[in-house]
């Protein structure tokens, strides 16, 4: 599959998914809510499939919008570097675990089980980090307006996230999943010490 294809095929989904959720039936948004939303509720109910389903998931236009385009921007250069197999597996788990790990943190560091969440940032948190550590002089824009080499982007990426589950800890904070975040760029991370020795890192 040519790296295009996939991104194309990936941000398709997405957008599909998206429309689902602009429906007006009740019925089809209460489907979309048990089945295509994450949480520790959902999965103490055996939902297990929305650990998937959640990161193709956006019930907000913008949401979706600024994923696919840092998707669109990183996706394709990874992808040069690990190629297509490697990085639709890594997409996925990355996926996965962001999930899994949304829900660990909703329930036992904010006490919040029934706390939703979609989307594909955890993902692609792992896909701009692991991006970030194989090319870590390449500039990047952090907040899409602080121009950072991408080592220091990535550094930055992080306690920002740290510091919002923080903040979310004691009551504040914006409804961002940090956890999620967190949880797909650990996975980015384990992904370069797995690659490293077969990629060249750029210097």
């Amino acid at each position: 599959m040519k790296r295009s294809i996939l991104v194309i095929l990936l941000i398709a989904i997405n957008i599909l998914v998206y429309f689902l959720w602009a429906s007006k039936d009740p019925f089809r948004m209460a489907y979309m809510q048990e089945n295509f939303a994450v949480s520790w509720e959902g999965l103490m109910a055996g939902r297990y499939w929305t650990l998937l389903t959640s990161v193709f998931s956006h019930y907000m236009f913008i949401h979706l919008l600024f994923n696919m385009l840092v998707l669109n921007s990183f996706g394709p250069i990874v992808i040069e570097v690990v190629g297509s197999k490697f990085f639709i597996i890594f997409y996925l788990v990355a996926g996965i675990f962001s999930s899994l790990c949304h829900a660990v943190v909703t329930a036992f560091f904010l006490h919040q089980p029934n706390l939703p969440a979609v989307g594909a940032s955890g993902a692609i948190a792992g896909v701009l980090l692991l991006f970030c550590l194989l090319f870590p002089r390449e500039k990047i824009l952090l907040m899409g307006i602080i121009p950072l080499p991408a080592m220091w982007g990535a550094i930055a990426f992080v306690a920002l996230d740290v510091w919002g589950l923080i903040a979310q800890s004691r009551g504040g904070g914006l409804p961002i999943g940090h956890g999620a975040h967190l949880g797909g760029a650990l996975c980015g991370l384990i992904a370069y010490f797995f690659l490293r020795k077969r990629v060249r890192r750029q210097f």
